[in-house]
């Protein structure tokens, strides 16, 4: 496999001379097709918390007993890991929990070449190692970071009395346009938001969900039917508040749980009781989810998916044709 060099906030990638025509999404208008993609009917997502999941390499600038010394296990979760990824099969991997893009792409290479991965992407932590990273085998046009904005704890004041705000968390947030066909192209967002229960770390989640919910606002602006989807670790519950937020209503800017109403759980991988993780369409991407459907991918039993990580991994199917 060839090597490829990203640009963390713009995504262009090698062109053929067949040119994707114009549409409201300029960042599609201005590229072309890379040499490697032949454009897809449907397209697998796959999102997953792969729990610490760290190189063998002790990053100088992050001091974490987690990252200065791996795990001894560590090789065998790689190996476990890869298989499941092969059983999968999806287009897109979205981790959460992952060091970096550089190490998706030296495992993609060493340990699945054949799923054909081509884009990996993040934007990571300058002083933490759990990040969100993707890879893919679709071509990525702009990705949109939040890493540097500063979001509100809502309602939350310090011993003073002045409110309280964080900009530690928000680099685990990212939008990145995928370019699927001439015709197809939708909005991916990947999400770790604040672990934790309590008061607190839900006004922490809300003031990062308000962050994500006004930009999607500004790409609906400029292309009012856009396609929005947002996969990851929420560390929050369907019912919770801070998820129903993030939903919407009726009269706004609304996405759709999937899942809603239903007894499917992802957390912990071994005696799942609860869902914390979500692939969640907006109200114009869901009708071409096959099926209207998301699923819990879990291939081997319950203590090997725990083995690797105590989070489950998520699929969805999206037919890339406007339904």
């Amino acid at each position: 496999m060839r090597p490829l060099y990203i640009v963390v906030l713009l995504t262009i990638v090698s062109c053929t001379n067949q040119p994707i025509p114009a549409d409201n999404n300029t960042t599609k208008a201005a590229l072309t097709w890379p040499e490697w993609y032949t454009p897809l009917d449907t397209v697998r997502v796959l999102s997953w918390n792969v729990e610490h999941f760290v190189d063998d390499f002790d990053n100088p600038y992050i001091d974490n007993r987690r990252e200065n010394n791996p795990a001894e296990d560590l090789g065998e979760r790689r190996l476990q890991l890869a298989e499941v990824l092969k059983k999968a099969d999806a287009d897109i991997v979205v981790f959460q929990e992952f060091e970096s893009s550089s190490y998706a792409q030296k495992l993609a290479e060493e340990y699945f070449p054949e799923l054909g991965y081509q884009v990996f992407g993040g934007l990571e932590s300058d002083d933490w190692y759990m990040n969100v990273v993707v890879m893919s085998r679709v071509p990525l046009g702009t990705f949109y970071g939040y890493a540097h904005a500063n979001t509100p704890i809502i309602d939350q004041f310090d011993e003073e009395g002045n409110p309280e705000s964080q900009a530690f968390l928000n680099n685990r947030m990212w939008s990145v346009d995928v370019l699927v066909n001439d015709d197809y192209d939708f909005n991916l967002t990947g999400v770790h938001l604040k672990a934790g229960r309590g008061e607190r770390n839900a006004a922490w989640r809300l003031g990062m969900i308000q962050l994500m919910r006004n930009q999607f606002s500004k790409f609906t602006a400029l292309d009012n039917d856009q396609n929005l989807l947002v996969v990851g670790d929420f560390n929050a519950t369907p019912d919770s508040p801070e998820f129903r937020s993030f939903l919407g209503d009726s009269t706004q800017l609304r996405f759709l749980d999937p899942l809603a109403g239903t007894d499917v759980f992802t957390h912990p991988a071994d005696s799942v009781f609860w869902r914390i993780d979500h692939i969640i369409p907006n109200e114009y991407l869901m009708p071409e989810i096959v099926e209207q459907r998301v699923q819990v991918f879990t291939p081997f039993s319950p203590e090997s998916m725990d083995f690797i990580a105590d989070h489950l991994p998520m699929i969805v199917d999206i037919i890339a044709t406007e339904q």
